[in-house]
């Protein structure tokens, strides 16, 4: 019983101790907090939610990067294998290019002496040839003799006055210069077509070269393009000449060549006396502080000279003589009272070493020709050389033999042509060199007087080849069959062929006007010479001639 009793009671207190209205402050607020806790809980977990998603963005885009980054190195990667195998397969390719081109060019350079002699050749050429009427053999020696035949009277007396008064002019010349400083002046040849009978095409123009040497103690050391140093291709063809005492060495003293110590003195070459250029050099025509023969001052010496000369002797004249032309120095013009004049050219030259090459101031100038490197690089010409080589081969070819009729008749057209259509890059010299060519490449009996139109075949064909492939090469320049009877110096046969044709390579314009020039020209040719057979009588053609001079 107390026991039931107290269990009572104990359930009655708890009852009233937990009853909510005994203590409504302290119970009344626990609602309030869960609900503060369950909202800041919320507010929680969605911040965190927030930077979750952060997170997982900031991650997906460095894994983006990391995956450009990858791709751009693989591309780049990529890239360098490719170069290096475009560089291996351009490497590779440019050799082989070189090895085909070394290959023919030495293949045709092994026969270029001999494309004139093969008939196999001659078949294969000719294309601008395919439809053009050429004149026969009969036509050809008619307008041969009525056009061209009566000119060399005329160009026979004309020489022999021009040389008459040169060498009045000249002996002048000698008098009027110190003996002491100024130039020695020699006797002058002539050289060119008018000495070689081969000119057509008037006005006749006689060319004439000068040897001229220093004064004592000087003397003059050459260096062409093919005596071992470097020289660049637009100047091959060229040459130096310096001016130096007779007594200097001109390899120089080992003192230039090694390095002595500043213990060490040249008993040969002091500073004291170390040779500078100076106005000494200057007076010598040299180049300004240098001394390299100058063609520019070497003009004006000798314009300023042929002007003093002539003062001293017009009075024995009854004509006027003037410098005709202002971009050519050496040319002279006599003018007769009546009106009439005759044009030649006087051209300074110095003579290489112990031969008959020369180191010319000026040469004449064509559309095609190069500008000159500088006024210290002379040209070299071969003129006298060639007008031997073909008074040698003359006399071996039979009588009244047609290789200087074909060059004349071919020189003729193609100046006919350039009237008509303007310049061209031939000239005169190309037609020449060509003739040159075949006339050592084709037995002496080709060349009789009846196979005149074959053989003007044979040097258009040949012409028209060399204009396709660009190549004409000097015909005494890397041209081991030259006549020993001529003398010529070795080393400019044993030099690399020189081609007249280079310009052409670059000058694309000046070629394709050539070869349009050339073309018209075969298409003319019946019609030019059967204008000048037909119309042009033998008397009245010789009256032409005669009053032109």
């Amino acid at each position: 019983m107390p026991v039931g009793i107290f269990r009572v009671c104990l359930v009655v207190i708890t009852a009233i101790v937990n009853h909510p209205l005994l203590f409504p402050r302290e119970n009344g607020t626990v609602p309030e907090n869960a609900e503060e806790i369950i909202q800041k809980m919320k507010e929680r977990e969605e911040s965190l939610r927030l930077e979750q998603l952060r997170l997982e963005q900031e991650i997906a885009d460095q894994e983006a990067t990391q995956k450009t980054l990858e791709k751009a190195a693989e591309v780049v990667e990529e890239s360098k294998e490719e170069k290096v195998r475009w560089d291996m397969w351009t490497a590779l390719s440019m050799v082989i290019f070189l090895l085909i081109e070394l290959w023919r060019q030495d293949f045709q350079e092994g026969i270029w002496q001999d494309t004139g002699g093969e008939e196999d050749d001659m078949a294969v050429l000719g294309k601008a040839f395919k439809g053009v009427a050429f004149p026969d053999k009969a036509v050809l020696a008619s307008f041969y003799e009525k056009r061209i035949l009566g000119t060399t009277g005329d160009m026979a007396r004309m020489r022999e006055m021009v040389e008459g008064f040169a060498d009045d002019l000249l002996e002048a010349l000698r008098s009027v210069c110190n003996r002491d400083a100024d130039m020695e002046v020699e006797d002058c040849m002539g050289v060119g077509s008018m000495y070689e009978n081969w000119r057509v095409r008037k006005p006749f123009v006689c060319d004439l070269i000068v040897p001229f040497a220093p004064p004592e103690p000087y003397c003059f050391r050459s260096q062409t393009w093919c005596s071992g140093n470097s020289f660049p291709p637009d100047e091959q063809g060229y040459g130096t000449i310096k001016v130096c005492r007779a007594n200097e060495d001109v390899t120089g003293c080992i003192c230039d060549k090694t390095k002595l110590g500043e213990d060490m003195l040249c008993l040969l070459h002091s500073q004291a006396n170390t040779t500078r250029p100076s106005s000494e050099m200057e007076d010598l025509l040299c180049f300004k502080n240098t001394q390299y023969l100058d063609a520019d001052q070497v003009m004006k010496w000798f314009q300023i000279a042929v002007t003093k000369a002539w003062n001293r002797i017009s009075h024995k004249y009854e004509f006027d003589l003037c410098f005709s032309l202002l971009d050519s120095p050496g040319a002279l013009k006599i003018k007769f009272k009546s009106g009439k004049s005759i044009a030649f050219n006087l051209t300074p030259v110095v003579q290489y070493e112990n031969s008959d090459v020369y180191f010319i101031s000026h040469f004449p100038r064509s559309s095609l020709a190069a500008d000159i490197p500088s006024s210290t690089h002379w040209f070299l010409t071969f003129a006298v050389y060639e007008r031997r080589f073909i008074q040698l081969v003359s006399k071996t070819l039979p009588a009244n033999a047609c290789h200087v009729s074909c060059l004349q008749i071919l020189s003729f057209l193609h100046g006919k042509q350039c009237s008509l259509t303007g310049p061209s890059g031939l000239t005169n010299y190309h037609l020449k060199t060509v003739m040159l060519h075949l006339l050592q490449a084709r037995p002496s009996q080709d060349w009789a007087p009846e196979k005149l139109e074959a053989r003007l075949q044979d040097m258009l064909k040949f012409l028209e080849k060399c204009l396709h492939e660009k190549k004409l090469y000097h015909f005494f320049i890397g041209n081991g069959k030259v006549p020993a009877e001529l003398g010529f110096p070795i080393i400019f046969q044993r030099a690399e062929p020189l081609n007249l044709f280079r310009p052409f390579v670059l000058r694309r314009a000046v070629y394709r006007k050539t070869v349009d020039t050339f073309h018209e020209m075969l298409r003319n040719t019946s019609a030019l010479i059967n204008e000048y057979t037909v119309h042009i009588p033998l008397a009245h053609a010789n009256g032409i001639h005669k009053e032109s001079l």
